[in-house]
């Protein structure tokens, strides 16, 4: 028997693994597929505080605390790099979003300036296009290796003793007298005192039989990814509107990704999932970031796939205990901007877990906040 189970072996699921295997705890992770084979893979991996929810800056300030750190703490590489984020402006009308964003997070202690003109852009970033007139800038954002990342966190569990089951799927999350008793799978019933769900878009398929469900919609974000080029970008690169997003990684390679979009439905199963991105979506994602930064439309593809968002109304996750049944943590809602909180989620999952304080208010991330709301979904100003 194990003492906590967590389904789900993205960055989220990865890190509570870490952190429940270091206080002690016989500790399982269960995935249908392997470690970071969905949104933390497909990620832009961007380790961000600008541009966040005023509920949510806290958390990835904690994050980005540990960051810096964490390649010497999990004892593998992670290929964080701390150049800044660039949120850039094309028009008068964009700018003046840029300047509201950098006067809200300013006043809450935020290192983030406004660069006016293109000159001021270029002085940081050479590589952006001469029709830039401005651009936001936060030195404290930066971004990492997603794969790198996740099997960093699943290494240093395993270290102390978490047992990793990959290709298992959970079928149900099974309970008695109101508490979690443990996890049905493909394979076998797994017994648990707790369960920590953090399966991404999967998640409601194990709620809903236990009477909840996070309401979600599925979209998608097209990524690209090149070969490797020479160094020209430290930044990750975004625009007002958030229609597009891209940064070079450690290796050389830019990996950049248009706006939200519609999912087709349409994912391939086997041992690794696939979306595929219309020729569209392809073809107007390599035209929006080129047009950012011209010397990507140069550079050979090396792929290109779709990655699939888990998004809320409000675009804020859920991170809760759950009240009924007794015994179940969720962790998942993350909207495309959870990859940089991972750290800090893996701590408060635990938290949560051993019935302590997390140290953060999470009110803003419980479940029964959408029965209070009656707006339309949040756009999706940032995601990586």
């Amino acid at each position: 028997m194990f003492d906590v189970i967590i389904i789900g072996a993205g960055i989220s699921g990865a890190a509570t693994a870490y952190e429940l295997a270091k206080a002690g705890h016989k500790v399982a992770v269960i995935d249908r597929y392997g470690p970071a084979a969905m949104a933390s893979g497909w990620t832009l991996a961007g380790v961000r505080q600008s541009g966040r929810d005023p509920a949510e800056l806290p958390l990835a300030r904690a994050a980005v605390d540990i960051w810096g750190d964490l390649h010497q703490i999990l004892d593998r590489p992670t290929h964080y790099r701390r150049g800044g984020n660039l949120r850039l402006g094309r028009s008068e009308e964009e700018l003046a979003a840029l300047r509201a964003i950098v006067d809200e997070q300013s006043a809450k202690g935020l290192p983030i300036t406004m660069l006016e003109g293109l000159e001021a852009v270029r002085a940081v970033a050479p590589a952006v296009a001469p029709h830039i007139t401005g651009a936001s800038l936060c030195t404290t954002d930066g971004h990492a290796d997603p794969h790198a990342t996740v099997s960093a966190f699943i290494a240093a569990a395993e270290r102390l003793g978490a047992t990793m089951r990959f290709g298992e799927e959970v079928l149900a999350i099974e309970t008695e007298d109101g508490r979690v008793t443990g996890v049905r799978t493909t394979r076998a019933r797994i017994p648990a005192g707790q369960v920590v769900l953090a399966a991404g878009i999967f998640g409601n398929d194990l709620l809903n039989p236990l009477g909840l469900e996070v309401p979600l919609k599925v979209r998608l974000v097209t990524v690209i990814r090149s070969r490797p080029v020479a160094p020209m970008l430290e930044q990750v690169i975004g625009v007002a509107n958030a229609e597009c997003a891209g940064r070079q990684e450690v290796s050389g390679r830019f990996r950049f990704t248009s706006g939200i979009e519609h999912w087709h439905g349409h994912m391939e199963d086997g041992e690794r999932p696939r979306v595929r991105p219309t020729a569209r979506d392809i073809v107007e994602t390599i035209q929006l970031f080129g047009a950012l930064i011209p010397a990507t439309l140069e550079a050979e593809v090396e792929d290109i796939w779709g990655g699939l968002i888990d998004q809320t109304p409000d675009a804020l996750p859920v991170i809760q205990r759950a009240g009924n049944p007794e015994g179940l943590i969720i962790a998942m809602g993350f909207s495309g901007h959870g990859f940089c909180l991972g750290p800090i989620t893996g701590r408060i999952c635990a938290a949560l877990v051993e019935g302590r304080d997390s140290g953060f208010d999470l009110a803003p991330f419980m479940i029964e906040r959408f029965a209070r709301r009656n707006d339309s979904a949040a756009s999706l100003t940032l995601h990586g």
